[in-house]
């Protein structure tokens, strides 16, 4: 049986990546997709999702749009990486089909209610949505199958020195997300960086015709760190979250405490991880299988654009 993921996004080159991985594994079963702002404003998201679903072609999946500012701070975007429309220089098809009328938060909530134990919640974007979803209904964090976020590192942050963006950009959310009754599983960016588009990739991204020409490798290829001269590609942060829920043998994890830091001057939005603490609250991958992981991912793209008509 598929399994039932609710994807809370905020596209985004890498989370428009893993939707497209959410919809093309035939072992999931997409069955909300719930938007947020934060690499863009929550139009903007909302608008990638939206084109994006009937691009692809998954228009019985609801998409409804949720908290467009962090719950206490004012918004942080990262338009700089992901372009101003969030999708880099992709342009795609104005979307016909509405969002949801229902607030994200409502959808995030019912849909797990409706399927207690069922649901695997993943997170690729800040946690607002999510610690709304908790203070509306804390029991949500007991009903799930899994909950798996992109954030957060044990080692390094891209916003800052100490910060990755999805925490930094809602330190409060996190603190809340991470504090509730469940195990998080944080696909953090010492895993994610091992995921690196690198010119192999995307050669063989070129053998799927039309769908990787005008989508896959523009979105996987728009950003390019002019700070690393050791550069080897962009990073899909937000697949590995999406392939962490039906792959997790690609990864080698450990338990973990991890704390939000929501009041540090140089330390604001760290995620401070124990590996040695006695009561964990995470799951934290640190090890990617990477020949594994890129032949996974190319086989489901390879599966949508066999089947896709741009």
């Amino acid at each position: 049986m598929p399994v039932k993921i609710l994807l809370d996004c905020d596209p985004g080159l890498d989370d428009a990546l893993a939707l497209l991985l959410a919809h093309g594994d035939p072992n999931i079963d997409l069955v909300a997709v719930t938007t947020v702002g934060g690499n863009v404003g929550i139009e903007n998201t909302t608008k990638n999702a939206l084109e994006l679903r009937e691009y692809l072609g998954f228009e019985k999946v609801p998409v409804a749009a949720g908290a467009g500012r962090p719950l206490v701070r004012s918004i942080k975007d990262a338009s700089q990486v992901h372009g101003e429309s969030g999708i880099g220089t992709v342009v795609l098809p104005e979307a016909v089909l509405a969002a949801s009328p229902d607030h994200a938060v409502d959808v995030i909530v019912d849909t797990i209610t409706a399927f207690p134990g069922a649901i695997h919640l993943v997170a690729t974007g800040p946690l607002t949505n999510i610690a709304l979803a908790l203070e509306k209904k804390p029991s949500i964090a007991r009903l799930v199958a899994s909950f798996t976020i992109m954030g957060g590192s044990f080692t390094r942050g891209n916003a800052t020195p100490a910060a990755e963006f999805n925490i930094y950009a809602d330190p409060e959310a996190a603190k809340i997300v991470f504090d509730a009754d469940w195990q998080v599983v944080m696909i953090g960016l010492d895993l994610t960086l091992q995921a690196e588009a690198h010119e192999g990739v995307i050669a063989r991204f070129r053998k799927l015709g039309a769908l990787a020409e005008k989508l896959i490798i523009p979105l996987a290829t728009h950003w390019v760190n002019p700070n690393d001269d050791d550069w080897n590609g962009q990073a899909v942060h937000d697949v590995c979250a999406v392939a962490y829920v039906t792959r997790p043998d690609l990864f080698a994890s450990r338990p973990a405490r991890v704390e939000v830091e929501t009041r540090g001057e140089f330390t604001e939005g760290m995620t401070v991880v124990d590996f040695n603490s006695p009561t964990p609250n995470a799951i934290v991958p640190i090890t990617l299988d990477v020949n594994g992981f890129w032949a996974y991912v190319e086989t489901v793209y390879a599966r949508v654009a066999a089947n896709h008509t741009v």
